[in-house]
């Protein structure tokens, strides 16, 4: 599933080439991407037809479109779901679920890719942010063109706002998710003492999307690489200093793969225009079994881990003796 970095680039994508267009067509190719819209597909597709985009946002592995009506249209890409921008005259991909057609901006129409159908689109209304802050991370950075993305078309781009500048205002499905590793509003003392009271392990609390969101298995076995942290480490007992180390690493990490373009490790995630991110070329734990340390040459270790895999070395995170912080 796409973690934070990936979903990131595919908003970078979005804000940069749908703010300020208009939806002036909408297309419902199969019912299961818009079953969480629950007034139904008619009511989806009026919802969206004629309304501007004002801002591509984002919150951990939430993004969604801000509207001049006052609500959302929220995306959660799932297992394999895309966000492509295609000329109207493309062949249709296989499996197309959703079209939207736009004017105003660079001749492109959003399309909505997902081969396993677990993400999908819903037309929101929004509320206000529990803390004040802003909803999410809105706009591009006015230095960083996303890659992969097209050719900037003649005059200005449709680029507005200032990059990470938003409303306290987010889609109410998303209320309860967390700020991310990256978002300037995260407020690390919080974090600290709800680590503290929640006496789990280490990796299930990254994971767990109420405390922090964004993480994902692949991100945090690379994080918790990096911090010399077995997964397993009772966050109970761990000191500040060393949650400072970890939540460094954690942003390093993301931010490393961000400036890859993300992790892709097959056809399933790409950005906007169709382009994979080469992250995976730099991973240091994930999916390495077998391989040796990049730091100490022991070998990965894979164990089983809530239905899915921890990856991670023996030597460098060894299991914490009972006590100790």
């Amino acid at each position: 599933m796409p973690e934070l970095p990936e979903v990131e680039v595919v908003r970078r994508g979005l804000a940069r080439w749908v703010t300020g267009t208009t939806i002036d067509d909408v297309e419902v190719l199969h019912p299961r991407p818009v079953r969480r819209h629950e007034a139904g597909i008619d009511d989806f597709v009026s919802r969206l037809s004629g309304v501007t985009v004002l801002d591509a946002v984002r919150r951990g592995k939430f993004l969604w479109l801000t509207l001049d009506s006052g609500e959302a249209l929220l995306a959660h890409l799932g297992m394999s779901g895309q966000l492509l921008l295609e000329a109207p005259d493309a062949p249709d991909e296989k499996h197309l679920r959703v079209r939207l057609g736009l004017t105003g901006g660079s001749g492109r129409e959003l399309r909505f890719v997902d081969q396993r159908m677990f993400g999908g689109l819903a037309v929101v209304g929004m509320v206000k942010t529990p803390d004040g802050g802003p909803g999410g991370l809105g706009g591009v950075p006015d230095d960083e063109v996303p890659t992969g993305l097209p050719e900037e078309p003649a005059g200005e781009g449709p680029v507005q706002g200032e990059y990470g500048a938003g409303e306290a205002l987010l889609p109410q499905p998303v209320a309860h998710i967390a700020r991310d590793a990256l978002d300037p509003a995260l407020d690390t003392d919080l974090l600290a003492a709800r680590l503290k009271r929640r006496e789990t392990g280490l990796k299930r609390a990254l994971l767990d999307q109420t405390l922090i969101s964004g993480i994902g298995n692949i991100y945090a076995d690379e994080a918790l690489w990096r911090a010399r942290l077995h997964y397993d480490r009772p966050t109970d007992k761990l000191n500040r200093p060393t949650l400072n180390r970890l939540l460094a690493d954690v942003q390093n990490v993301m931010r490393e793969a961000l400036a890859q373009g993300g992790t892709s490790f097959d056809s399933l995630y790409v950005d906007v225009n169709g382009q994979s991110g080469y992250f995976e070329r730099g991973l240091d734990a994930y999916g390495r079994e077998g391989e040796a340390c990049h730091r100490c040459g022991t070998q990965i270790r894979r164990e089983s881990f809530m239905n899915r895999s921890s990856f991670f070395c023996p030597k460098c995170q060894p299991k914490p003796r009972a006590g100790r912080s």
